[in-house]
């Protein structure tokens, strides 16, 4: 059964540029390793993926009438993703990732067009409506939708990305409304399993939290005590980590909808998030349910489950 998933956020126009070294030196000129160009965005890069999956996406997002506007719109065109939760504005989202041999990434999003722009609570609604999810990403547009949507009585998923305060003023509306929320590591300030337990005791709503941890791999917590962690695969190498997260999100979102079986739908999203870091356009490409299945049975992660509460 196909699921009808609605992603609301930015989506953006990105340029990664593979650099020598961090910090980088200045030099008036200088040749970049490699340069890649695609539409990403959080939001715009989780529904790539969840339509690439199979699922049906409605996708709410803001469009400048400018040249990255038009571009975008074309991508998002090609995808299926280009539909009546779009908004106009004057500008687009664009953004600029510098990225390490190593593939660690310095993201420099521009994100100040869409962000000013209201979108309206009730167009997100008729958007939402028989919908089985929604993700409603943490930019700053999207913060007065959640309020209103989470009285819709559709799950709602949100990816915190580099959170580091459980009781900070900007996260809280999607915290205190969301079911599932993933973050990254990076700036936790208690180790992952220590954070996902204060996480279910301060918001009752979460059903499911996910870490990812970069190069060890992603870690879950379901409320009900299971704690499943999952070793992290690069099956082609690590060349761009940009845009890792949210595939680890939005797969883990696709499968979980599909089966609620936490343990498989971690397991094949960080296969699907270490295939997506070894080119230098890692946003660009996603695969398709039946090329993840067989790249799973090559490259299965070591997976162990057990208990965060005991």
């Amino acid at each position: 059964m196909t699921r009808r998933i609605v992603v609301a956020g930015a989506v953006s126009l990105y340029m990664s540029v593979g650099v020598t070294e961090f910090p980088v030196r200045y030099a008036s000129t200088s040749s970049p390793r490699w340069i890649a160009t695609g539409v990403s965005g959080a939001a715009g890069h989780i529904a790539q993926i969840l339509r690439t999956l199979g699922d049906d996406v409605r996708l709410c997002t803001v469009l400048g009438r400018d040249l990255p506007g038009l571009g975008i719109a074309a991508e998002l065109g090609r995808n299926g993703l280009l539909g009546p939760g779009i908004v106009e504005g004057a500008e687009s989202s664009v953004g600029v990732a510098l990225v390490g041999p190593d593939g660690r990434r310095m993201g420099l999003p521009h994100l100040t067009p869409v962000n000013t722009v209201p979108y309206p609570v009730n167009l997100l609604a008729a958007n939402a409506h028989g919908a089985d999810l929604l993700v409603l990403t943490n930019t700053k547009f999207v913060r007065e939708l959640v309020e209103p949507a989470s009285r819709l009585g559709v799950p709602i998923a949100v990816d915190l990305h580099l959170v580091s305060d459980l009781d900070g003023e900007y996260n809280r509306p999607w915290l205190d409304a969301a079911t599932v929320v993933f973050c990254s590591d990076e700036r936790l300030p208690d180790p992952p399993e220590v954070w996902v337990r204060r996480l279910f005791a301060r918001y009752p709503r979460c059903r499911l939290a996910g870490v990812g941890l970069g190069a060890r791999g992603a870690l879950l917590a379901t409320r009900e005590g299971t704690l499943v962690r999952v070793e992290a695969v690069a099956p082609r190498g690590v060349v761009n980590t940009t845009g890792a997260g949210d595939a680890l999100f939005a797969t883990f979102l696709h499968f979980w909808c599909e089966a609620e079986d936490p343990v498989r739908a971690l397991r094949l999203a960080v296969v699907h998030a270490g295939w997506k870091v070894g080119a230098p356009a890692s946003v660009t490409a996603s695969l398709t349910l039946d090329e993840l299945s067989a790249l799973d049975a090559a490259h299965t992660p070591n997976t162990v489950v057990g208990r965060w509460d005991s």
